[in-house]
């Protein structure tokens, strides 16, 4: 991170969603371009969104920083403490039970940073963030669904893929998502 003291982290808000969404949208619009054609990012947007059960349980942040006096969101993610691994509100096949952390993994979810800002360390900070708090929870494993984008950073911070889950997009297309662990 260039300058760690210009970025703050913070919990999320349910006021916080219309922001989270449009961050969300520009992310997946611009940064995953380098790795998946336009038809494929459209069937990745299927199994992506907010995910309001991070933000009441308290577990997803935002990283903000200020520009010409204002503050402005430039990343978030979290973590969950239940068993759903991936996707949003929407998404089918949610589990919502609460994780053991004696017995289940604890999740990386939903994380995502403004175009305007990657390569910054965002990502990172939000991986020691959520980990951090798994841990302090009692977790002793991480697990997370990864986009084919994601993958190099957090292979990076030490996950290794154990599975690779294909779904065909509405529009006919791929979407891969790749299972990744870690111990805490």
């Amino acid at each position: 991170m260039n300058d760690p003291a210009r970025f703050r982290s913070r919990i999320a808000t349910e006021d916080d969603i219309p922001a989270i969404t449009e961050l969300m949208r520009a992310s997946i619009a611009v940064n995953m371009r380098a790795f998946l054609s336009e038809p494929e990012i459209k069937a990745a947007q299927e199994t992506m969104g907010v995910d309001r059960s991070l933000i009441s349980d308290g577990t997803y942040f935002v990283i903000e920083t200020d520009v010409d006096g204002e503050t402005v969101m430039v990343a978030c993610g979290g973590w969950g403490k239940r068993r759903t691994l991936y996707g949003g509100d929407h998404s089918p096949g949610r589990d919502d039970r609460l994780s053991n952390p004696a017995t289940d993994a604890a999740r990386i979810r939903a994380m995502y940073t403004h175009p305007d800002w990657i390569r910054q360390g965002l990502g990172t900070l939000l991986l020691e963030r959520g980990e951090g708090a798994a841990r302090n929870a009692g977790f002793k494993t991480i697990e997370l669904g990864s986009t084919v984008p994601g993958r190099p950073l957090y292979e990076a911070r030490g996950y290794e893929a154990y599975h690779i889950e294909h779904h065909t997009g509405a529009n006919g297309e791929r979407n891969t998502v790749i299972h990744m662990r870690k111990l805490l």
